[in-house]
Protein backbone atom coordinates (compact mmCIF):
# COMPACT_ATOMS: atom_id res chain seq x y z
CA UNK A 1 0.00 0.00 0.00
CA UNK A 2 1.43 3.45 -1.11
CA UNK A 3 2.19 5.59 1.93
CA UNK A 4 1.41 9.35 2.72
CA UNK A 5 4.12 11.48 2.26
CA UNK A 6 4.12 12.32 6.72
CA UNK A 7 3.81 8.50 7.00
CA UNK A 8 7.69 7.86 5.88
CA UNK A 9 8.95 9.85 8.39
CA UNK A 10 6.29 8.68 11.02
CA UNK A 11 7.50 5.20 10.19
CA UNK A 12 11.72 6.43 10.41
CA UNK A 13 10.95 7.60 13.70
CA UNK A 14 8.96 4.35 15.24
CA UNK A 15 11.72 2.25 13.89
CA UNK A 16 14.48 4.50 15.75
CA UNK A 17 12.39 3.98 18.62
CA UNK A 18 10.77 7.29 19.49
CA UNK A 19 7.27 8.52 19.81
CA UNK A 20 5.59 8.56 16.94
CA UNK A 21 2.47 11.10 16.79
CA UNK A 22 -0.85 10.25 15.18
CA UNK A 23 -2.77 13.06 12.69
CA UNK A 24 -5.15 12.74 15.36
CA UNK A 25 -2.83 14.38 17.82
CA UNK A 26 -1.49 16.70 14.99
CA UNK A 27 -5.54 18.43 14.72
CA UNK A 28 -5.65 18.39 18.27
CA UNK A 29 -2.52 20.39 18.97
CA UNK A 30 -3.28 24.38 18.62
CA UNK A 31 -2.39 26.23 15.90
CA UNK A 32 -0.12 28.73 18.39
CA UNK A 33 1.73 25.65 20.12
CA UNK A 34 4.98 25.57 19.20
CA UNK A 35 5.55 22.17 17.26
CA UNK A 36 9.03 21.52 18.99
CA UNK A 37 8.55 20.69 22.78
CA UNK A 38 12.17 20.05 23.44
CA UNK A 39 12.96 22.16 26.12
CA UNK A 40 9.72 20.72 27.73
CA UNK A 41 10.59 17.37 27.89
CA UNK A 42 14.23 18.39 28.79
CA UNK A 43 12.95 20.19 32.29
CA UNK A 44 13.79 23.51 30.85
CA UNK A 45 11.34 26.47 31.26
CA UNK A 46 8.63 26.90 28.10
CA UNK A 47 8.75 29.41 25.81
CA UNK A 48 5.49 31.09 27.67
CA UNK A 49 7.26 30.75 30.63
CA UNK A 50 10.42 32.62 29.37
CA UNK A 51 8.11 35.55 27.98
CA UNK A 52 6.45 35.87 31.10
CA UNK A 53 9.70 36.63 33.03
CA UNK A 54 10.83 39.08 30.67
CA UNK A 55 7.44 40.81 31.47
CA UNK A 56 8.04 40.54 34.82
CA UNK A 57 11.69 41.90 34.71
CA UNK A 58 10.77 44.47 32.36
CA UNK A 59 7.97 45.76 34.88
CA UNK A 60 10.02 45.80 37.33
CA UNK A 61 13.01 47.67 35.50
CA UNK A 62 10.51 50.14 34.84
CA UNK A 63 8.60 50.64 38.33
CA UNK A 64 12.85 50.87 39.39
CA UNK A 65 13.34 53.66 36.63
CA UNK A 66 10.06 55.52 38.14
CA UNK A 67 11.43 55.23 41.74
CA UNK A 68 14.63 56.48 41.13
CA UNK A 69 13.07 59.85 38.87
CA UNK A 70 10.74 60.24 42.00
CA UNK A 71 13.49 60.37 44.50
CA UNK A 72 15.55 62.64 42.45
CA UNK A 73 12.61 65.07 42.02
CA UNK A 74 12.06 64.68 45.92
CA UNK A 75 15.33 65.39 46.25
CA UNK A 76 15.88 68.36 44.33
CA UNK A 77 12.52 69.82 46.18
CA UNK A 78 13.85 69.13 49.64
CA UNK A 79 17.09 70.80 48.67
CA UNK A 80 15.76 73.22 47.78
CA UNK A 81 13.49 73.66 50.46
CA UNK A 82 16.73 73.41 52.75
CA UNK A 83 19.07 75.99 51.13
CA UNK A 84 15.89 78.27 51.15
CA UNK A 85 15.42 77.98 54.97
CA UNK A 86 19.92 78.78 55.29
CA UNK A 87 19.08 81.95 53.51
CA UNK A 88 16.10 82.98 55.40
CA UNK A 89 17.93 82.34 58.86
CA UNK A 90 20.97 84.19 57.37
CA UNK A 91 18.65 87.03 56.58
CA UNK A 92 16.76 87.39 59.43
CA UNK A 93 20.46 88.19 61.01
CA UNK A 94 21.26 90.94 59.00
CA UNK A 95 17.59 92.73 59.62
CA UNK A 96 18.35 92.26 63.41
CA UNK A 97 21.75 94.08 62.31
CA UNK A 98 19.73 96.90 59.66
CA UNK A 99 16.80 97.14 62.95
CA UNK A 100 20.25 97.85 64.92
CA UNK A 101 21.70 100.63 62.81
CA UNK A 102 18.21 102.46 61.75
CA UNK A 103 17.17 102.49 65.40
CA UNK A 104 20.76 104.65 65.74
CA UNK A 105 19.81 106.64 63.02
CA UNK A 106 16.68 107.23 64.49
CA UNK A 107 18.40 108.51 67.95
CA UNK A 108 20.80 111.05 66.21
CA UNK A 109 18.69 112.41 63.87
CA UNK A 110 20.30 115.79 63.27
CA UNK A 111 23.46 114.90 64.04
CA UNK A 112 26.73 113.70 61.44
CA UNK A 113 26.38 110.27 62.69
CA UNK A 114 22.80 110.29 61.85
CA UNK A 115 23.88 110.83 58.31
CA UNK A 116 26.66 108.16 58.09
CA UNK A 117 23.76 105.64 59.12
CA UNK A 118 21.45 106.51 56.89
CA UNK A 119 24.52 106.24 54.17
CA UNK A 120 25.29 102.74 55.81
CA UNK A 121 21.19 101.83 55.90
CA UNK A 122 20.68 102.75 52.31
CA UNK A 123 23.99 100.30 51.51
CA UNK A 124 22.46 97.32 53.56
CA UNK A 125 19.15 98.40 51.62
CA UNK A 126 20.80 97.74 48.03
CA UNK A 127 22.68 94.45 49.18
CA UNK A 128 18.99 93.26 50.24
CA UNK A 129 17.39 94.30 47.00
CA UNK A 130 20.38 92.42 44.91
CA UNK A 131 19.17 89.53 47.14
CA UNK A 132 15.41 90.11 45.88
CA UNK A 133 14.48 91.32 49.25
CA UNK A 134 12.40 94.21 49.43
CA UNK A 135 10.70 96.38 52.24
CA UNK A 136 7.40 96.02 53.06
CA UNK A 137 4.57 97.80 55.29
CA UNK A 138 4.35 101.89 54.95
CA UNK A 139 2.60 104.51 56.60
CA UNK A 140 -0.62 104.75 54.35
CA UNK A 141 -1.19 101.46 53.62
CA UNK A 142 -4.04 99.17 54.20
CA UNK A 143 -3.30 97.08 56.94
CA UNK A 144 -3.12 93.46 56.10
CA UNK A 145 -2.57 90.59 58.63
CA UNK A 146 -0.26 88.17 56.09
CA UNK A 147 2.06 91.24 55.69
CA UNK A 148 1.56 93.73 58.68
CA UNK A 149 1.38 92.78 62.79
CA UNK A 150 -0.06 95.34 64.68
CA UNK A 151 1.34 96.16 67.50
CA UNK A 152 -0.72 99.13 68.49
CA UNK A 153 -4.23 100.79 67.43
CA UNK A 154 -4.84 104.40 68.07
CA UNK A 155 -8.37 105.39 67.35
CA UNK A 156 -8.20 108.40 65.02
CA UNK A 157 -11.06 110.33 62.51
CA UNK A 158 -8.51 111.46 60.37
CA UNK A 159 -7.92 108.03 58.86
CA UNK A 160 -9.83 105.31 57.19
CA UNK A 161 -10.24 102.24 59.66
CA UNK A 162 -6.95 99.65 59.90
CA UNK A 163 -4.70 102.15 57.82
CA UNK A 164 -1.15 102.26 58.78
CA UNK A 165 -0.50 105.43 60.82
CA UNK A 166 3.49 104.09 61.72
CA UNK A 167 5.69 101.83 60.99
CA UNK A 168 7.55 100.66 64.39
CA UNK A 169 9.82 97.61 62.70
CA UNK A 170 9.70 97.10 58.78
CA UNK A 171 9.03 94.33 57.41
CA UNK A 172 10.69 92.23 54.65
CA UNK A 173 9.44 90.02 51.68
CA UNK A 174 10.95 88.18 49.32
CA UNK A 175 8.96 88.28 46.15
CA UNK A 176 5.25 86.85 47.40
CA UNK A 177 6.64 85.24 50.55
CA UNK A 178 6.80 87.27 53.51
CA UNK A 179 10.08 86.69 55.58
CA UNK A 180 9.38 89.06 58.14
CA UNK A 181 5.64 90.85 58.82
CA UNK A 182 6.06 94.65 59.26
CA UNK A 183 5.09 95.92 63.04
CA UNK A 184 2.77 98.87 62.44
CA UNK A 185 0.47 101.11 64.73
CA UNK A 186 -3.00 100.47 63.46
CA UNK A 187 -6.19 103.09 62.95
CA UNK A 188 -9.26 102.70 64.52
CA UNK A 189 -12.18 104.76 63.84
CA UNK A 190 -13.75 105.98 66.59
CA UNK A 191 -17.27 104.32 67.90
CA UNK A 192 -20.25 106.18 66.34
CA UNK A 193 -22.22 108.43 68.62
CA UNK A 194 -25.05 106.89 70.37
Amino acid sequence: MPSSPGSSDRDATAAAGGRVQTAEEDARRPADEPENRADEHSGGPSTVDLQAEIARLDDQYRRALADLDNFRKRSARELERRVQEARDAMLREWLEALDSVERAARMDSGGQLAEGMRALLDQMDAILARHGVRRIGAAGEQFNPERHEAVDVRVTEDSADRTILEVVRAGFAIGDRVLRPAQVVVSRRPPSGN
